[in-house]
C-alpha cells in the first residue's frame, strides 16, 4: 500500500527530536531522499512570520508534524506554560501554512496523554474528551487535543487530508536522559548506569512503581506513521474513521517491572527502593491497537532488545 511518492517533497518538522530523526530514518529506508529539515536555530517554528516565509518558499508536499516541546512529569508540571504556548504555537503555525500552501498530506504527531486520566482500560480512540485529564501534564495534553481538533476542523471545513497519530509512550535513540526533563524509560536506564559506576547499594525509583504503562521503540513508531501516511484518504476513512490513530503495540507492566526490566539490561543488581511521595501519574495509559492492528501494521522491535539498543546508544552517546 504506496500512496506517498518516492519523489514526493516532505518536510518533517522536529527532525532532531526523538520521533522526527526516526521518521526521517523511516523514510530514507524507504527510498525517499526529497526530505525537507531545519534545525531550531534555522527556522523558529513558533515564529509566525518565519513559518509562514519557509512554506511559500519551499512549498512541501507532505508534511510530518512531529515537532513539540515534550518532557517527563516533572517537566510537565514545572514548565506548565512553556508546554502549552509552545506547543500550540508550533502546530497552529504549521497546520495553517499546511493549508494556505496547498500541502497534499499532513500528519500530526499526539501523545497518550491526551486520554481522560481514569478512562477505561485499554484505551480507545473513541474515549477522546470523555472525562477529566491527568493533572500534571493536562497544559500539555490539551494543547495536543487542539492539535487534533485543528486537523479535524481543517479536513471538515476545507477538505485538507490532515490526520494525526497518538503514539505511545516511545523510547530510543536521540531519547533524552537529563534526569530533570526526561520520561521514565531514559532517567532509569541513566539512573541504573551511575549506580553501577557507583557501586551504589539501592536506586531510588520516583512513585509507588504500581502505575502500568505501554512503550514503543521509536523506530516502530516511525515505521507506523509511515505506514498511515500512505494511506488513502478513503481508506483511512473506512478503517480509521476518526481524525487519528492509535500507535502502540498492546501490551503494558508496571514501572517496577520495567525498573527491573531495565536493571537486568544496564547490569545492576542492587536495591529499587521506591519514593511513594512522589506522583505516579495516571493509574493505567495503555492503547486499543486494533484499528492499527486491523490494517496489518504491528511492531517489530520487542522490549527488551529495544532497552539493549537505548542503552547502547546512552553509552555511545
Amino acid at each position: 500500500m504506496k500512496d506517498l511518492p518516492l519523489n514526493a517533497q516532505i518536510y518533517v518538522a522536529g527532525h532532531r527530536g526523538m520521533a522526527g530523526s526516526a521518521i526521517v530514518r523511516a523514510l530514507q529506508a524507504a527510498g525517499h531522499k526529497n526530505l525537507l529539515t531545519r534545525t531550531s536555530k534555522q527556522l523558529d517554528l513558533r515564529d509566525q512570520a518565519a513559518v509562514r516565509r519557509f512554506f511559500q518558499r519551499n512549498k512541501p508536499e507532505y508534511v510530518f508534524l512531529a515537532a513539540a516541546k515534550v518532557g517527563g512529569i516533572l517537566a510537565n508540571n514545572t514548565y506548565r506554560a512553556d508546554f502549552i504556548s509552545d506547543n500550540l504555537a508550533i502546530q497552529t503555525n504549521i497546520i495553517r501554512e499546511a493549508h494556505r500552501t496547498g500541502v497534499k498530506r499532513l500528519l500530526f504527531l499526539g501523545s497518550s496523554c491526551i486520554y481522560p486520566k481514569l478512562a477505561p482500560q485499554p484505551l480507545k480512540e473513541e474515549y477522546f474528551l470523555t472525562g477529566p485529564l491527568e493533572a500534571t501534564n493536562r497544559p500539555y495534553a490539551i494543547a495536543k487535543i487542539a492539535g487534533i481538533e485543528m486537523c479535524d476542523a481543517y479536513q471538515r471545513q476545507y477538505g485538507c487530508d490532515f490526520r494525526a497519530a497518538m503514539p505511545t509512550n516511545l523510547y530510543g535513540p536521540g531519547d533524552n536522559f537529563d534526569l530533570k526533563s526526561s520520561h521514565v524509560i531514559p532517567a532509569l536506564i541513566h539512573k541504573f548506569h551511575d549506580a553501577v559506576k557507583g557501586q551504589r547499594p539501592a536506586v531510588s525509583i520516583w512513585g509507588s512503581g504500581t502505575p502500568r504503562r505501554e512503550f514503543l521503540h521509536v523506530d516502530d513508531m516511525a515505521a507506523a506513521c509511515v505506514f498511515l501516511m500512505n494511506l488513502p484518504r478513503k481508506e483511512w476513512d473506512r478503517a480509521i474513521g476518526l481524525p487519528f490513530c492509535n500507535v502502540g503495540c498492546g501490551e503494558d507492566l508496571t514501572i517496577a517491572e520495567l525498573a527491573r526490566l531495565i536493571g537486568n539490561v544496564v547490569g545492576y543488581s542492587g536495591r529499587l527502593e521506591f519514593d511513594p511521595s512522589k506522583p505516579d501519574g495516571t493509574p493505567r495509559k495503555l492503547l486499543d491497537v486494533t484499528r492499527l492492528t486491523r490494517l496489518g501494521w504491528k511492531p517489530k522491535i520487542s522490549l527488551r532488545k529495544g532497552l539493549a539498543s537505548a542503552y547502547r546508544w546512552y553509552q555511545s552517546h
